[in-house]
């Protein structure tokens, strides 16, 4: 997901361009009644919702989550105007959007964490290698990419942005087909890391993911949510990872390291030879788009009024 980060970013990035240069003294003369607008959307927004908890049906995915009362869920296509009008994503970035999990009594419009709900038809992803999965290797060639990407994105005016490393390393659970990474993102400009968190749970044919994204200082309490939410996903009969036939079902041409190189993008897969995943990144991405502004976009949440005063850190953690 480089490639989000390295040209479909540039756009988020560039539409907090007015507040960003308020923020170094240049402020705009309609400031205010963009901000008094923007509210007043999300307002509208937030009331237009059909929130639900408890069990939560994913056709597409052939699977359900069992979320319970402590988060609720927000269909596909209010969780894409989510993405679009509160988040500044492109239409287009989210058109793959199954719904998004919030934290119970937090909302999209108060800082909070939303974990973003895909599913990909990558084929059967074997795990018989899991315990001699390469991810430092992985690791690492993220790290270059984005060293290498850097220099074309300050041509255009932007940021730097660093890996600074695993937040949480690859780790995998047999019992509940789930792999969870995190990465810890240095955007130049933001007083606080970036945290991308990756939830991954396999099923016979495909993979249904959940994306986070927050800042560094709310790692525990993300940490904690994506174990729980990576526990409520439960595929149907018949789809579940046990159900694979390999006399019949497509496998994919990765491994559990491909799926993290995957969730890296472009630029890693290509490193680590994962072409057949390329597709797939290309397809989605839109996660780190997310993360690509989000040192920028933290500022503008503090500036209308979202995550703390104007000088301090976000203390209420940042989603998109």
């Amino acid at each position: 997901m480089r490639f989000a980060i390295g040209v479909a970013g540039a756009a988020l990035l560039s539409m907090a361009a007015p507040q960003a240069q308020a923020a170094q003294g240049e402020p705009s003369a309609n400031q205010a009644a963009v901000e008094a607008q923007y509210k007043a959307q999300m307002v509208a927004l937030e009331r237009g919702l059909h929130p639900r908890s408890g069990t939560i049906t994913i056709p597409a995915a052939k699977a359900r989550l069992n979320l319970g009362d402590n988060y609720y869920f927000v269909p596909a296509q209010e969780a894409q105007r989510i993405l679009t009008e509160a988040w500044g994503n492109p239409p287009g970035a989210s058109s793959n959007v199954l719904g998004m999990v919030f934290p119970k009594g937090r909302s999209f419009n108060d800082g909070t964490w939303g974990a973003v709900l895909e599913y990909e038809d990558t084929g059967h992803v074997s795990d018989k290698d899991a315990a001699n999965q390469d991810y430092a290797t992985v690791l690492s060639d993220m790290k270059s990419a984005a060293e290498e990407e850097n220099e074309a994105r300050q041509k255009e005016g932007y940021g730097a942005s660093h890996i600074v490393g695993w937040a949480q390393a690859p780790t995998y659970d047999s019992t509940s087909k789930t792999l969870i990474w995190a990465r810890d993102i240095k955007f130049e400009g933001a007083s606080d890391d970036t945290l991308n968190y990756d939830v991954r749970t396999l099923g016979r044919s495909g993979v249904l993911s959940m994306n986070m994204v927050d800042i560094m200082p709310n790692l525990p309490a993300v940490r904690t949510a994506a174990v729980q939410l990576g526990s409520t996903i439960e595929f149907d009969q018949g789809a579940r990872y046990a159900d694979f036939d390999s006399s019949t079902d497509k496998t994919a041409e990765y491994g559990l390291a491909g799926l993290v190189a995957a969730g890296a993008g472009v630029a890693v897969a290509k490193k680590v030879g994962l072409i057949g995943i390329l597709l797939l990144v290309l397809k989605k991405g839109f996660v780190v788009l997310l993360a690509a502004g989000a040192g920028v976009m933290a500022w503008v949440k503090r500036k209308l009024g979202r995550g703390g005063d104007d000088d301090g850190a976000d203390q209420t953690g940042y989603a998109g």
